[in-house]
């Protein structure tokens, strides 16, 4: 880890504390952030940014903008707008992902994209990179999770690391929470 580089590792048992993450995350970000979301199909990518455009405030229902590739929901009070970007079916870098016109969002809005590792890191020295892997089988941890046990197919490892001057202060442990 270099000294522009921040880490916290969260364990997430359930949809509604990946969106409370999303909510808790969203408190630290600012307009210009750039979140990059990475993990298999069904990990929560979705539901984390659902929860960052409750935390920021923004309008529309926040859904996987996989076919449109990308959404822009505008804020409803004075917070920076939330643009979710899916670059799944973009299989070139920056240069494919140019017509999506980023870089002009990027100053005002939050921008985050699914996928988007090793596609749009250049659009800035400071990001956030948010890693959802399923802890599965023995690595799953047991215990109850709300007075109930945990469903092990709903356990994740979120490993957020911040890039960057931006994050190198910042102190993600708020994330960890409870």
């Amino acid at each position: 880890m270099s000294a522009t580089e921040t880490i916290e590792h969260v364990t997430v048992k359930s949809p509604q504390r990946m969106q409370e993450l999303g909510r808790t995350l969203a408190g630290l970000l600012r307009p210009g952030d750039l979140v990059l979301l990475t993990g298999e199909l069904g990990a929560g990518k979705t539901t984390l940014t659902r929860g960052l455009g409750e935390g920021l405030g923004v309008r529309g229902a926040v859904t996987s903008p996989t076919f449109v590739i990308a959404r822009v929901h505008p804020p409803l009070a004075d917070g920076p707008a939330l643009v979710h970007v899916d670059a799944y079916r973009l299989g070139g870098g920056l240069d494919e992902m140019e017509d999506l016109d980023l870089d002009v969002s990027l100053p005002e809005s939050v921008v985050v994209v699914e996928w988007g590792d090793g596609k749009v890191e250049e659009l800035s020295e400071d990001r956030l990179h948010v890693v959802i892997e399923r802890a599965v089988g023995a690595d799953a941890p047991a215990a109850p999770v709300d007075g109930a046990a945990a469903d092990e197919d709903d356990v994740r490892e979120v490993t957020v690391r911040g890039v960057g001057p931006r994050w190198a202060a910042a102190d993600l442990s708020v994330l960890a929470g409870e």
